[in-house]
């Protein structure tokens, strides 16, 4: 990986490890649902007037909208809404990074080996532990449906990445390089529409339009944070890197996504994890680390980047 990938990745754990405690900020003032909607049409507009569209079929741009922004962030900000802590949400996401390599198994025509199927299998042992902490009397009491919601949110954030990669995969075929910056914009045109759906099934329309003339300075900020950092800039570096290295290399970054959702969200929101939970959160990224991270090829980004 270039030095310059490994300055983004850093950016990007920082971005998406902050996002979670902000999820929670904004959820204070502004549902779910509504919050999702405000996050892409920020995100989207006023961006796809600069930005060409990108070199790829429309089918493409719909499905990783419908994937990213209506599949992941419906289950992840509703789950969250209903109970789900900042810290546990940020972990179990990061789950993507086994289900993703499966799917390029089978989907690509990536390699599985052994050492990713026994982190697999550790990584789902840790997800067992957090699941019996959230019918605990535990400090983290999580309701049953934000934790299968949770685990919805990273497989559709997986099914994503194999569609950003096939729809780079096939711009190269022709010659051309998929911009994934202009596909995070230009597919962001696709979520705000069923999330208001959504938004008008859950809340009346008068109660939305109360929120959205008072929205306080916290709320405000959350959507602009949402919107630019967490999206615009976050999904642009992780769509670049999805499109320049195997899944392989890339699905293993965000391993450390957690640790800052966790630091911030004890500075913040002051939330705590129930040994149960700590216990699930350690093995999860046990299995994880085995599943993804190569020494040798630690070892060559090191190289690299010093030269």
């Amino acid at each position: 990986m270039k030095k310059k990938d490994i300055m983004l990745s850093v950016l990007l754990v920082i971005l998406w490890g902050v996002n979670f405690t902000v999820i929670k900020l904004g959820l204070s003032g502004v549902p779910s649902m509504l919050l999702v909607t405000l996050r892409y049409l920020l995100s989207t507009f006023p961006a796809i007037f600069f930005i060409k569209k990108p070199k790829t079929e429309l089918k493409y741009i719909i499905l990783y909208g419908l994937t990213v922004g209506v599949g992941q962030f419906s289950c992840l900000f509703y789950a969250m809404q209903i109970g789900m802590p900042a810290g546990i949400a940020s972990i179990v996401l990061q789950t993507q990074a086994f289900i993703s390599p499966v799917l390029a198994m089978i989907f690509l025509n990536e390699k599985l080996n052994a050492k990713q199927i026994i982190g697999f299998i550790v990584s789902a042992i840790g997800l067992i532990f957090i699941a019996m902490a959230s019918i605990g009397n535990n400090i983290n009491n999580v309701p049953v449906l934000a934790f299968i919601l949770m685990i919805a949110a990273p497989t559709f954030w997986a099914v994503s990445n194999i569609i950003a990669r096939i729809a780079s995969d096939k711009a190269a075929t022709k010659g051309e390089k998929l911009n994934m910056v202009s596909m995070v914009v230009w597919s962001g045109l696709i979520p705000p529409i069923p999330m208001l759906g959504l938004a008008l099934m859950l809340d009346t329309p008068e109660t939305l339009l109360g929120i959205l003339k008072n929205l306080s300075g916290t709320s405000i900020f959350a959507v602009l944070y949402l919107a630019y950092g967490a999206t615009l800039i976050g999904y642009g570096i992780w769509s670049i890197l999805i499109a320049a290295y195997p899944l392989n290399m890339v699905t293993p970054i965000p391993l450390m996504v957690p640790i800052v959702a966790l630091l911030s969200a004890r500075i913040v929101l002051t939330e705590q994890l129930s040994p149960l939970q700590w216990t699930g959160f350690i093995v999860i990224l046990t299995g994880l680390a085995i599943a993804n991270l190569n020494m040798k090829m630690i070892k060559n980004i090191f190289i690299k980047s010093k030269m």
